[in-house]
């Protein structure tokens, strides 16, 4: 297995508490191409690098989308992707501390547990919208998806728990792990992946595959990979001065994401996070603790609390997520905001808007050019000002309301033309790109519901590129229940 970044054991990965203070170690920090959609801004799309990927640096929740979600797929030409097909084996890799039912397992390696520690503001985002008649979901991964509640997370006994601390043992006789290793093209023979090219220490190297090659760089880097092999949209590849393998104009294309709208509020004191003397020192504090115990606030995913909620614009399912932060985020936690308060997100779970991503360079070290294209299609700002004024409303009511937080970005709700200047001027992505890779029997598609790339043999895709429609959530658990179903198909395709 060949990994560019290094193993993520650091207490940066494993302490959840520490998820803003990621490095370029840890983190690509890719950007996006200027959106038209976004007043021309550049937008920031984080993604995991080293072993574990994106699990490594995410807020760890375990979030799997609506059932109906993987029925579209089907419907879409994926069968054996409807949801009760996908539903054993996302049992299948879960070890969720509630125990097993119809809807969960207890035996899996990907362990998902409560929030034992969530902060009181966290508790009363859940009951302010139950004061709204939004009924309170224990679990938004059981009988039905609507209304609001604590997300459980990716933890397990206090520690993240990444997808590589899940799947890679420490020592297994018939896995070499290889870090600090950028995989630059695949090589084939015969129309065949035979193997991978990669840079490691400054030196090129290749290693060859005697059955086949897995592709799980994510939604930017596999399309990137692909195309760097010469499998794409034969016309771009010309122009980067790369030969032509399969021309697949679906590579890279079809890109999904969630745009998401931040609200931020300022509150007196220190009940909430934020940077100050007594912050620091409740900070210092809850960091020892959770190095003796594994327990307190450092165990937050911070993204405590959140809702599904459907707009008067919504069909069958949910249309917007909202996330509850208990600390104030700006531009990503870049921007560091003295003070404490508290943030909402409001994101659109169905984009219609479809991006792409492309090559800028033929080497394999410089970022892709992504664009999501966000906000390019009217709809998705419908529906996100939809999104921001049912987030107001909970975050209007007591006992929330009771915290008397100040409006950072204060807006006229009912201007609709003021809202919208708003969200164009703040809004970006809640980190869930997808689709630039797409499953499919139709003769676009670029690898079919084995998850084999159409056009030549032994190569698959195994992460998130691969869904035809974004699902409604978070994207870490649906991906890890690819990379079970891609391990299957493998194994029995090369028995």
């Amino acid at each position: 297995m060949l990994e560019a970044g290094g193993r993520n054991t650091s207490l940066k990965t494993i302490m959840p508490g520490m998820m803003p203070f990621q490095t370029d170690r840890t983190n690509w920090r890719f950007e996006t191409v200027p959106q038209p959609g976004l007043n021309g801004r550049r937008g920031y799309q984080p993604r995991g690098k080293g072993l574990g990927g994106s699990s490594a640096i995410n807020a760890m929740l375990y979030i799997r989308g609506h059932p109906e979600d993987y029925d579209e797929w089907r419907d879409l030409g994926c069968p054996g992707w409807g949801w009760d097909d996908v539903l054993p084996w996302f049992r299948t890799s879960e070890h969720n501390v509630r125990g097993a039912d119809a809807f969960h397992g207890e035996n899996g390696p990907l362990w998902v547990s409560n929030q034992d520690h969530a902060h009181p503001g966290s508790h009363a985002f859940v009951e302010a919208a139950s004061q709204l008649q939004i009924p309170v979901n224990h679990d938004f991964n059981g009988a039905r998806q609507d209304g609001v509640g604590l997300y459980q997370v990716t933890q397990k006994h206090g520690e993240r728990w990444t997808a590589a601390r899940a799947y890679l043992p420490a020592k297994r006789d018939n896995l070499e792990i290889v870090c600090d290793a950028l995989v630059e093209r695949i090589l084939f023979a015969d129309g065949r992946a035979c193997g991978v090219a990669y840079r490691q220490g400054g030196q090129s190297r290749e290693i060859r595959a005697r059955r086949a090659v897995v592709l799980a760089a994510g939604a930017f880097q596999t399309p990137q990979l692909l195309m760097l092999s010469g499998i794409g949209p034969g016309a771009h590849l010309a122009d980067m001065g790369l030969a032509v393998q399969v021309d697949r104009p679906a590579v890279g294309a079809d890109l999904q994401d969630h745009i998401d709208y931040v609200a931020a509020f300022e509150t007196e004191g220190s009940f909430f996070l934020g940077r100050s003397a007594a912050g620091t020192l409740k900070s210092l504090g809850a960091m020892v603790q959770w190095l003796f115990t594994r327990r307190g606030s450092m165990t937050s995913p911070f993204a405590e609390a959140g809702a599904f909620l459907r707009t008067e614009l919504a069909g069958a399912r949910p249309d917007v997520q909202l996330h509850f932060l208990i600390a104030i985020v700006e531009d990503h936690g870049r921007t560091k905001v003295k003070g404490h308060g508290y943030s909402c997100h409001a994101c659109v779970l169905r984009p219609e808007s479809r991006g792409t991503v492309r090559l800028q360079s033929p080497e394999a070290s410089a970022a892709p050019l992504i664009d999501p294209a966000f906000l390019s299609d009217q709809r998705d700002m419908e529906v996100l000002k939809a999104g921001v004024r049912a987030m107001y409303r909970i975050l209007g009511t007591p006992p929330l309301a009771g915290y008397k937080g100040r409006d950072r970005y204060p807006v006229d709700l009912a201007d609709d033309a003021a809202l919208e200047a708003l969200i164009r001027a703040r809004a970006d992505t809640v980190y869930h790109p997808v689709g630039t890779a797409r499953m499919g029997i139709d003769a676009q598609a670029v690898v079919d519901p084995r998850l084999k790339v159409h056009g030549v043999e032994g190569l698959y895709v195994a992460d998130a590129s691969v869904m035809p429609r974004l699902i409604g959530g978070n994207t870490n658990a649906p991906s890890i229940m690819i990379g079970e179903r891609c391990a299957a198909f493998v194994a029995e395709d090369l028995h």
